[in-house]
This record gives C-alpha cells, sequence and structure tokens, in this order.
C-alpha cells in the first residue's frame, strides 16, 4: 500500500509535461501548447488505469465519513500537491522555485498570474514573450459585458462583495463558448477546447468584474479608468481598484494573487468547482459555486478574520510591543475559549510556504519594515508558535498565509475588510479554471461519491465490513 508520502516522493519532478522548466524559445500560444501536452497526459491517465486500477491508495475510515472527508485521498488535481510538511508545490515545484523561474511583468520582480496560469495549465515555464502574449489576449477579452455591468450597478451596496461576484461570475454565462457549443452537438473530444475558451475569458474579466463591485460598494459614482492593453492582468486590477500609481500594492498583488492561485484540490472553493464541473455545467457556472464556497468564514474569509483579531491586540498593547506581553494576550485569547486566528492549517504541519513567502516580501520592503501592523504579525509569529504547543490543543502550530495576507493589504491603504476575500477571488480562478480544462481533456466522470447513514456506518464499524 502506497503512503501519502512515498506516492509524493514517487512523482517524477523532471517530466517533460509537469515539471519542465526549461525555457523554450516557442513563441506557441497558450492553447497551442496545451494541444500538444494533453495527449501525453492522456496515454498517462490511460496507462493508470489499465496497471493500477486495482492498486490501493488508502484507506476509508469512520472519522472520514464524519469528519468531513478529511484526508482522503479521493480526487484527481494534477496542477499541485499539498505535502504536510513541504507545503505546496505546482507541478512539483515549490514556491521560491517559482519566483525564480516564472517571468515577471516589465518592470517588476514578483510572480505574475499569467506566469502561473501557463505552468498550472500546462507544467511548463513560459517565455517572458510568451506571458506578454497572454496579459495582452486578456486585457483584450477583460471588458463586462453591458447587461453585466448593468446587472452589478443595480445591486444594493449593502449586499456582500463576494455575493456580488458570485452572481456576476454566473451571468458571464451568458456567452458561455461551452454551452453553446454543447448545444448544437460536438464531440467529446472537443470539450476542453470551449471549456479552454470560456476559463480564459472568465480570468480575464474577473479584474473587472471584481472592480466594478468595489466601485460600487466603496466609491459610488467614482470612474472607472480603462484597461489597459500594455498591463498585466493584476496590473490592470490595481489600476481599476484606484490604486495603480502604488507600484508596492501592485507588486504585493501579483505575489499575492500567483500563491493563492492553487492550493491542490481538496479545498472547498477548489473541490466545489470540480464538483459543478463535472456535471458538464460551464466553466462560469462552476466557479460562481466555488466563489460562494470560498465566502465562508471557515475558508477565504479567514484573512479579515486575523486582520481584525491583530487590530484589537495592537489596540489593547499599542505599537512598541515586547514578545512577553504578546505572549500574555495570546493566552487570554485561547483561555477564553477562542482560536488564535491565522494558525494552524488541515494539511499542513510546518509554516505555511506562502507565509513565508509574503514575510520575506515584507522584509525586503523599508515601509513595511517600519509599519506597526506588520511589525505585530512578525512578532506573533515569533511567539505564537510556542505558546499553541504548550496549549496543547493544536495540530499545526504554524501560521497559514491568512496570518499575514490581509495585514499587508491593510497598510497599502486597502482597508476594507469585506473586500478581502474577492481578491482571494480572483486568484483562485487561476487553479480552479486550469483542472476544468484538464477535467474535459481528460474525460473525467461526474463526481458521485456514496454516503451512509449514521446506523448503516455503526453497523459496518461493528462488523468490520467494508
Amino acid at each position: 500500500m502506497f503512503t501519502r508520502n512515498s506516492l509524493l516522493k514517487s512523482l517524477p519532478r523532471s517530466s517533460p509535461l509537469s515539471t519542465s522548466f526549461r525555457r523554450n524559445a516557442s513563441t506557441k500560444s497558450l492553447k497551442e501548447t496545451l494541444e500538444e501536452v494533453i495527449p501525453h497526459k492522456q496515454q498517462h491517465l490511460k496507462r493508470l488505469k489499465a496497471e493500477h486500477s486495482d492498486t490501493v491508495i488508502g484507506d476509508v475510515k469512520v472519522a472520514n465519513v464524519i469528519g468531513g472527508m478529511r484526508g482522503l485521498r479521493a480526487m484527481l488535481w494534477d496542477s499541485s500537491v499539498l505535502d504536510p510538511d513541504e507545503g505546496i508545490r505546482f507541478h512539483g515545484h515549490s514556491i521560491p522555485d517559482c519566483q525564480r523561474l516564472l517571468p515577471p511583468a516589465p518592470g517588476g520582480k514578483e510572480v505574475i498570474a499569467e506566469s502561473m496560469l501557463w505552468l498550472l495549465l500546462t507544467g511548463q515555464v513560459p517565455t517572458a514573450e510568451q506571458t506578454r502574449q497572454l496579459s495582452r489576449e486578456l486585457a483584450e477579452k477583460a471588458e463586462l459585458p453591458e447587461f453585466v455591468e448593468k446587472l452589478v450597478d443595480s445591486f444594493p451596496t449593502t449586499l456582500h462583495p463576494m455575493t456580488q461576484l458570485g452572481m456576476g461570475v454566473a451571468a458571464l454565462n451568458h456567452g458561455s463558448a461551452f454551452q453553446a457549443a454543447y448545444e448544437k452537438g460536438m464531440k467529446k473530444t472537443e470539450y476542453w477546447q470551449h471549456t479552454f475558451d470560456d476559463c480564459i475569458n472568465l480570468v480575464a474579466r474577473l479584474p473587472a468584474l471584481a472592480a466594478r463591485i468595489f466601485r460600487n460598494v466603496y466609491n459610488p459614482g467614482a470612474p472607472l479608468p480603462a484597461i489597459d492593453k500594455d498591463l498585466d492582468l493584476v496590473g490592470n486590477y490595481t489600476k481599476l481598484l484606484g490604486y495603480g500609481d502604488n507600484h508596492d500594492l501592485t507588486e504585493y498583488l501579483r505575489l499575492y494573487i500567483a500563491i493563492h492561485g492553487d492550493h491542490e484540490g481538496g479545498n472547498a472553493s477548489a473541490h466545489t468547482a470540480h464538483l459543478v464541473g463535472s456535471t458538464l455545467s460551464d466553466p462560469y457556472l462552476a466557479y460562481s459555486a466555488a466563489l460562494f464556497a470560498l465566502a465562508g468564514p471557515l475558508h477565504g474569509l479567514a484573512n479579515q478574520e486575523v486582520l481584525r483579531w491583530q487590530l484589537a491586540m495592537q489596540k489593547e498593547v499599542g505599537d512598541n510591543v515586547d514578545h512577553e506581553t504578546i505572549r500574555e494576550y495570546l493566552w487570554r485569547t485561547l483561555k477564553s475559549g477562542q482560536v488564535v486566528p491565522g494558525y494552524g492549517h488541515g494539511v499542513l504541519r510546518k509554516p505555511d510556504p506562502r507565509f513565508m513567502a509574503l514575510q520575506e516580501f515584507c522584509d525586503s520592503r523599508p515601509e513595511l519594515g517600519n509599519s506597526p501592523i506588520i511589525q505585530l504579525v512578525k512578532k506573533t509569529y515569533e511567539v505564537a508558535p510556542d505558546v499553541l504547543k504548550e496549549h496543547g490543543k493544536t495540530k499545526n502550530p504554524y501560521p497559514n498565509v491568512d496570518a499575514a495576507s490581509g495585514c499587508v493589504l491593510y497598510h497599502y491603504g486597502l482597508t476594507q475588510f469585506k473586500y478581502y476575500t474577492v481578491i482571494f477571488g480572483v486568484s483562485r480562478a487561476l487553479g480552479c479554471v486550469t483542472q476544468l480544462v484538464w477535467a474535459r481533456a481528460l474525460g473525467l466522470p461526474i463526481e458521485r461519491p456514496k454516503s451512509y447513514s449514521l446506523d448503516a456506518i455503526e453497523q459496518l464499524a461493528k462488523s468490520g465490513s467494508t
């Protein structure tokens, strides 16, 4: 029987399909590159079915069934793997690998969404020229249909931004290429191509949709600038939000959106996209469902909860705080029956590599080094793991990405808490749409697990039957 770690270690890291990081001088488009990669991956899947269909890679315990299926190895999600000790890897490569290898925006240093999207879809590192071409393609497709603009503008400003985003994305399915082709009749081998077209259009339009929601809720009546065809996806997003002159915020959002783009398939938003997509719903409907999963307090709302907690601490203890004062505040939080937000993770048992990447970003910028809220995040990280270990009720006493992400946004002036998850939603699309394309390319079936009643589980447990 394979264990999780032995299975992960057996995955090749030098495959020409999934982990090739040789820079190819080709100027082929993303879709043309996929057309070359897909047949090889289809053969790989066919070989796995033929040779290993009966191989056991895990077992199911009662705790898995009644505990939200946590820990079950039951999904195919090819773009990223989350290891408890190593953290996230995208086609076999870590976040530092991606920061070193993936092309940034012109004049920037951080990973950009286009580079990450290319990697997630193809397993290959694009050239700088290919990322520029993809940026231009996305910018050319970024305008919202007029009826979607009117729909979003009609929403009451009190409607949560995530609700608005989900409704806006769902409405975009009016122009779904997949839905139109399916209604006319098409071969299954063509499913992925129309899914790809929808996914690219969705990613392209998310910044305009998300920025329009921001304007309507927080700056009603303010003009929205035009899309700049020479900017990358996040460069345009920051400009549309009204922060186009803030280069540091733009660079932060580039990093944030790239490293949040995919986090294996078992998290609630990714799994929802996969589940709904498996019914052959088009990508707009599948991703709108994912967004509503992301909107939950146990998922995408976490970073705003961390920020609220950090600001409450700052208000109580002040700016010039020492480790002992933070330790006392942490213990008061725990003894009151609350959790320390931003610490712990469902899979990871080490500090989240995404948190570490954001910490390195902060350490590289003097203005963040002098920020009281950023310094409080850093000092909390220096104290909290030992307190949580002593407390003894946390499996992972280390910080996850939410421990830092919202606090940096706050420092740069993006202080609207309720909007933070919308930015997460723009990011998470990268991984979800990637796997919607591959699910159609590989012909994956509708997801349909078996369920049991409490009595049936008890009978199975007592009899030892499987």
